[in-house]
């Protein structure tokens, strides 16, 4: 059966009420974006593009702060990891040194970084999502302003969500441990995971609609006010779907994470033998892997919502070929 006969058997399934389970095909999907690395080297691309620049700014001045305010000085040299409350207060204490230096280069570095990590990223998706598409008999418009103007408003939205967490942060510290009483350490702990975690969930259930907004803009002709207006408006079926595809993202978003960890762990026993060096590579290959994979998957995201799109939003699916080469 064709990708466009299931699109419209799907769509039917749909209006009867029978199920169309968002990860049904994601396997065929992560094959299908496996099999086109270009897809994903072009994801990696557009990120490294503005990732590589700032993480060397934020380096060299971070090397600048630790000339100015060297590590002993501060007491982040005698941190004692063996007694957290101990190493939790000389780490807030040395933060409380370095905070001034740090807010200092927000609006130096922190905002000309966003203004281009948004008109790299407008350019950059609509870059990826054309070449997934290129295979179809539609062609996709450049919409630059467009993507750029909806890739600000994620960011917008991000930063909301991490400011959120930080209050929260604060909040869990300010009211289990205090100066005047034993610190609630098991408590803050709880809250700290709770929160955090609590989060993380949120954003998987409400930034679907910002992904869903540029496919919108390019995949129907849309202003970008016109596609976020709409990507809220696309009814209980479709939406069930496209929060599905992004839950289970943020469940492999998080594996990626505990993948990451342990192995970057791996030689950590072995440190005397292979050395500080040997661990500092596996450190920037752990890093890479994490990175690339995650490009990966957001591009298995992007492909996902396409379909899911053809079957409840194309207006002409059998006349769309399919990504598939069908």
């Amino acid at each position: 059966m064709s990708r466009a006969a299931a699109g419209r058997n799907g769509l039917a399934g749909a209006g009867h009420g029978g199920p169309v389970r968002g990860t049904q095909s994601l396997v065929e999907q992560m094959g299908w974006v496996f099999a086109r690395p270009s897809l994903t080297l072009l994801e990696v691309a557009w990120r490294w593009t503005i990732g590589i620049p700032l993480l060397a700014g934020c380096w060299i001045e971070a090397q600048r702060i630790l000339i100015e305010l060297p590590p002993d000085s501060t007491g982040v040299t005698s941190i004692n990891f063996q007694n957290p409350w101990i190493g939790a207060v000389r780490a807030a204490d040395a933060w409380a040194l370095y905070r001034p230096h740090v807010a200092a280069l927000l609006p130096m570095i922190g905002l000309p970084a966003a203004l281009a990590w948004v008109v790299v990223s407008g350019v950059g998706r609509n870059l990826v999502l054309a070449r997934i598409l290129s295979s179809t008999d539609r062609k996709l418009p450049f919409r630059p302003i467009a993507m750029i103007a909806l890739q600000a408003v994620w960011l917008l939205a991000l930063l909301a969500l991490m400011w959120g967490w930080s209050a929260s942060m604060a909040w869990a510290a300010a009211t289990h441990i205090t100066p005047n009483a034993e610190p609630d350490l098991i408590g803050y702990a709880m809250w700290l995971i709770f929160l955090s975690l609590g989060f993380f969930t949120l954003w998987a259930l409400v930034s679907w609609a910002l992904t869903i907004a540029p496919l919108l803009a390019l995949l129907e002709d849309r202003s970008a006010i016109s596609a976020f207006g709409q990507s809220l408006r696309l009814g209980k079926a479709f939406t069930g779907k496209l929060v599905e595809i992004n839950l289970v993202m943020g469940i492999v978003k998080l594996a990626l994470i505990v993948v990451a960890m342990v192995f970057s762990s791996v030689l950590i026993p072995f440190s005397d033998e292979v050395g500080v060096s040997a661990l500092k590579l596996e450190w920037v290959i752990v890093l890479v892997f994490y990175c690339v994979a995650g490009d990966y998957f957001q591009v298995v995201r992007l492909k996902s919502f396409i379909e899911f799109w053809r079957i409840y939003r194309s207006s002409n699916s059998a006349s769309l070929k399919t990504t598939s080469g069908e």
